[in-house]
């Protein structure tokens, strides 16, 4: 709301011009959501004491656990509620609520935080820890998966790579003299060339006259051919038989003779140069709703074609139920998110730009920079509601809160096309899901435990460890994890 006003009113009030920038939107997001939590946060604590609205801690299974725990009982829980709350509030004032991507990632939050939502209401009601049937809660998870994953089978994110880049280039020198070599002829490159303007002309036909074989400035060539792919239709009139070779995006963007100028024309140009001619252009998908890209790996993508959906939908019932696994120390869950979510927000403002994420060889998605704003709201409530669940807890997310920060990442890991660091991003999470796998398959096989108990947590609870000490390590661990998943873009 806060940028469209800022949009208002810049001719009149230049500076207001501040707010409309994706980086101080960012940061209001967090302090907005930050400050939300802490205002609402006393009050919010103070009614659902007053409705006994508190957690039950079991005393089954492990009584050395139940020992150490026993003091948070009657701890009011449902905290998430003013995460979600303070995010949504957030987004409202400082997001660009035109952007589809930012909606998509609050849906998938705002549904799976109603799922939690309803679980923790149906424990406080039966004053007991089982809530939601576990069939009931992974109905609701996989609800969510299937309509993110329709919606970008429906509405892919695209990347639109229009302007080329140096690596879109196959052989530059070839290409630059093939163009000099056009000269005026009227169609194919010759209608290319004489598009680029005398000065550019001239210093691309010396190149094209020395003897090396090496391009000394790809500036030159590739500022020519933008140039070119601006001017509406020019490619389609150039190259006519190339036409009949468009693939289904392209054929698509032909067919429509409203598309004049912007990334569109654009766009559509490239297409028809790209299959007039793939001797001299790398062809990039810009449509990449059911591939996904491997981590390390230069443009390598694997398609899942309309299985994407299911990998969506197993994406945010992992992440979500992680999250949930996650959620059994003070300010553990809470931390260890905030932390993946500062990861995932650097990741959409990296694959937002597109010269950052040309120099990454990342996939460009320009409409992820909203993402970036998203992250930044997520930072603010979950450091908001930590103020309160930090050690001793004055009250607990619940499944509220912690699946709806597991859907948010994995909505963000899913739109920013950055599927596959998920396991690096949310390293520790994969730990304490990964040890409940474990050992529940170890005493089915063998009849014993590997850990004292799990989550890995309590494991280390009950090696003596202290509760402040195991969060604080398992942070610093997540931590690690984060930044190592930020040092893997580079590898490419």
């Amino acid at each position: 709301m806060l940028y469209y006003l800022a949009k208002l009113w810049v001719p009149h009030l230049g500076a207001l011009n501040v707010f409309t920038y994706l980086t101080v939107r960012a940061g209001f997001a967090a302090v907005t959501g930050f400050v939300f939590c802490l205002l609402v946060g006393p009050w919010l604590i103070r009614k659902l004491t007053e409705l006994k609205i508190g957690q039950h801690i079991k005393k089954e299974h492990v009584a050395d656990l139940h020992k150490l725990h026993q003091g948070k009982a009657g701890t009011p829980t449902m905290g998430g509620v003013m995460m979600l709350f303070g995010t949504l509030l957030s987004m409202m004032l400082w997001g660009v609520l035109s952007n589809r991507l930012l909606w998509a990632a609050l849906m998938v939050y705002l549904l799976l935080g109603a799922v939690g939502f309803l679980d923790d209401y149906i424990k406080l009601k039966r004053r007991h820890n089982d809530g939601l049937s576990a069939r009931a809660k992974l109905a609701g998870q996989f609800a969510a998966g299937l309509f993110l994953g329709l919606y970008l089978m429906a509405f892919p994110v695209t990347t639109n790579p229009g302007a080329f880049k140096a690596r879109d280039l196959v052989n530059p020198m070839a290409l630059t003299r093939a163009l000099a070599a056009a000269g005026d002829e009227a169609e194919g490159l010759g209608a290319v060339w004489q598009s680029f303007d005398e000065e550019t002309r001239a210093a691309l036909t010396g190149i094209a006259a020395r003897p090396n074989s090496v391009m000394p400035d790809r500036a030159l060539l590739l500022g020519g051919l933008n140039a070119a792919l601006a001017e509406d239709h020019l490619m389609p009139a150039a190259f006519p038989e190339a036409v009949r070779l468009l693939n289904k995006e392209g054929a698509k963007l032909q067919a429509g003779k409203h598309v004049h100028g912007g990334a569109e024309a654009v766009r559509l140009n490239r297409l028809v140069l790209e299959a007039a001619m793939p001797e001299h252009f790398v062809a990039r998908p810009s449509n990449l709703h059911n591939k996904v890209g491997v981590p390390g790996l230069k443009d390598v993508f694997i398609p899942f074609g309309p299985f994407y959906i299911l990998f969506v939908i197993l994406i945010i019932i992992c992440v979500s139920n992680a999250v949930n696994l996650t959620d059994g120390l003070d300010g553990l869950a809470a931390g260890v998110s905030v932390i993946s979510i500062m990861a995932y927000a650097a990741i959409a403002y990296v694959v937002s730009r597109s010269d950052w994420s040309e120099y990454l060889y990342l996939t460009h998605v320009p409409e992820a920079s909203e993402l970036f704003v998203f992250g930044g709201a997520l930072l603010g409530t979950g450091l908001g509601f930590l103020w309160f669940n930090g050690h001793p807890a004055e009250v607990f997310m619940g499944d509220t809160g912690s699946l709806s920060l597991g859907g948010a990442i994995a909505a963000m890991a899913i739109l920013t096309k950055q599927e596959l660091l998920l396991p690096i991003v949310g390293g520790l999470f994969v730990l304490e899901a990964g040890s409940v796998v474990l050992q529940v398959a170890s005493y089915k096989l063998t009849g014993k435990r590997i850990f004292r108990m799990a989550p890995l947590h309590h494991h280390f609870e009950l090696l003596g460890w202290a509760e402040t000490k195991v969060t604080l390590r398992f942070w610093i661990v997540a931590v690690l994890f984060a930044m190592l998943s930020l040092a893997t873009l580079k590898l490419r």
